[in-house]
């Protein structure tokens, strides 16, 4: 399985943290997104529940034809495994939206390989 993993685009500030909204520049930048992966030919995306990994999936998901789903295992504190057991069965090509830190810890114990995730950043896996 190819993986991608997303961070959400920027989002603004406020309470409560969940349905903090992506800003006008995230929203730019997760239809960015969604022309770029829209050449990998994902089978799925799937992201946490919080409002701004939605809003994000959202706009790749629409790119792709696809429609996006949630899953509260990628919520903020997902583990590697979370991950995994989050996109299992989902196709061949999978983009997951989630948070930081946990991409990097993901990245890092899925690959062995440290890498940042800024917001809108993408990390390709292959599982």
């Amino acid at each position: 399985m190819r993986l991608f993993l997303v961070r959400h685009a920027e989002a603004a500030p406020g309470e409560p943290d969940e349905l903090r909204p992506l800003t006008t520049a995230g929203r730019a930048v997760a239809r960015d997104l969604g022309e770029r992966l829209v050449t990998e030919q994902p089978d799925a995306v799937v992201s946490s529940p919080l409002l701004r990994a939605r809003e994000t999936a959202e706009q790749i998901a629409r790119a792709a034809g696809l429609t996006p789903e949630t899953d509260d295992r990628l919520a903020p504190g997902a583990t590697a495994e979370d991950v995994q057991a989050a996109v299992a069965g989902r196709g061949a090509t999978v983009i997951a939206v989630g948070h930081q830190p946990d991409w990097s810890a993901s990245t890092l114990d899925l690959t062995g390989r440290e890498r940042d995730f800024a917001p809108g950043a993408v990390q390709e896996i292959h599982l």
